[in-house]
């Protein structure tokens, strides 16, 4: 079997759906066979608030990165926690000078990037060239930095954290980005019912992070069923590290996806749960901790 491509022989088989995918050594796909078949897979992470982050449900995701090797990366945004620029901490005191500030705004980005440069080997390591990261409001914090001190560019969200360098396509918040059939941004409600209320909003298939739970809705319209997926968290959600709900409970839950999308343009999101550090996963035990 040759790659039409570049007529490589070094062929990958992939999965079987009557048509067969297969990758050659030098990337490209191809399919033989007739049916439908796998046009390609993602792995979507939602909110991880590093460095405030539950290290074991990363753990766990960087496991399944291994494990899926996907075509694509879709990260739902909140990537840091951003405390050193929330104007949440001056409520009702005074905010000192830029000068107090700096260091400690300059150590959280270098935590930060700590923590995605552990999803780039990653996703380095199995070929995952495909990347996308659309901003949460916590990363907007950045940019409002920035436009209380225009000339400090290098801090907003995309550049502090080095997104166009690390081969990603960045999305600004809420701004969607839409692949194939499938609507992925950060989240825009909060409401009880926020899947029903996202479906309701935006009208089309959609996925989203921002509330930390685990929501899923469906709607059936004369063009078909269309559905909205909340996808939870990677943030530690214990108290200690979520004074500012003064010991309120939540309904919180680690999770990740993976999403198939097929050649008849028909997709499959599989919501992977996370529970104490650990999951199954295609018949195999995750343990992150």
């Amino acid at each position: 079997m040759k790659c039409p491509e570049c007529s490589n022989t070094s062929i990958k088989k992939g999965l079987r759906f009557g048509r067969q995918r297969h990758k050659c050594s030098n990337g490209h796909w191809f399919t033989s066979g007739e049916g439908t078949y796998l046009k390609q897979r993602a792995i979507v992470i939602p909110d991880q608030h590093f460095p405030i982050h539950s290290k074991a449900a990363v753990n766990v995701v960087l496991k399944a990165i291994r494990i899926v090797k996907p075509d694509l990366f879709i990260n739902l945004g909140d990537v840091g926690e951003w405390g050193s620029v929330s104007a949440w901490q001056w409520k009702g005191k005074k905010q000192p000078p830029l000068e107090y500030q700096l260091p400690i705004i300059d150590y959280e980005i270098g935590e930060v990037n700590e923590c995605i440069d552990q999803f780039d080997k990653a996703l380095d390591e199995v070929g995952c060239n495909n990347r996308y990261i659309c901003a949460g409001n916590h990363d907007e914090w950045l940019d409002s930095f920035v436009m209380k001190y225009p000339y400090m560019k290098e801090y907003t969200f995309k550049n502090a954290c080095a997104w166009e360098k690390r081969g990603y396509k960045y999305y600004s918040y809420n701004k969607p980005l839409k692949i194939g059939k499938l609507t992925f941004l950060h989240g825009a409600y909060a409401t009880m019912y926020h899947a029903k209320k996202h479906l309701e909003a935006y009208g089309e298939n959609i996925i989203y992070g921002h509330v930390h739970d685990v929501q899923r809705h469906t709607l059936t319209k004369l063009g078909g069923t269309i559905g909205a997926w909340s996808m939870g968290c990677l943030k530690d959600m214990s108290a200690e590290k979520n004074t500012w709900l003064k010991g309120r409970l939540h309904n919180w839950a680690h999770a990740f996806a993976i999403v198939d999308w097929f050649s008849d343009g028909n997709f499959r999101v599989d919501v992977v749960e996370i529970h104490k550090g650990r999951t199954t996963m295609w018949g195999e035990m995750i343990d992150g901790n």
